[in-house]
């Protein structure tokens, strides 16, 4: 494999970013959603059917702003990354490419494809990630008992 051009961290960088607006975006459908379907349900006779319904619609809006707020946080947090920015020695936005897998240490976004090639996506706060980070080119980890030596660092 011959090193990748460093403008592989702007793509994982922009697919990234497509996923965390993804996640908001139907994490606001569902909230608005939910707010329709309290608006429309009514008083019946069955008052506490009603109020069984009220409490669930409640629980679900908390769910759906917690995970709002975690997602408008990832997204924040990978507008801090500069995909421009390289480095010897991996870091929260390097793309470390190893014998065992390619990983974009970022948000964790899953699997991505670029030119042909898959990277992870991951959290620095990953397993993984705390293993790759502050190695360089040509260092070894030890990870679930696989050996990743680490080729590069974008």
């Amino acid at each position: 494999m011959t090193k990748p051009p460093p403008s592989i961290k702007g793509l994982l960088h922009s697919q990234c970013l497509q996923y965390i607006d993804k996640c908001i975006d139907n994490v606001q459908l569902a909230m608005n959603e939910a707010m329709q379907s309290g608006n429309t349900e009514t008083k019946s006779s069955a008052g506490d059917k009603h109020e069984t319904g009220r409490a669930l619609l409640q629980l679900e809006q908390e769910k759906n702003t917690k995970q709002l707020l975690e997602m408008l946080q990832q997204k924040e947090k990978l507008l801090k990354i500069d995909p421009a920015i390289t480095s010897e020695v991996t870091a929260t936005g390097s793309a470390v490419l190893t014998t065992k897998g390619n990983f974009y240490i970022s948000i964790a976004a899953g699997k991505l494809e670029i030119e042909g090639e898959s990277y992870f996506a991951i959290s620095p706060s990953s397993p993984i990630a705390m293993r790759l980070l502050g190695l360089k080119a040509g260092d070894e980890v030890a990870f679930n008992a696989l050996t990743y030596q680490i080729r590069y660092v974008l």
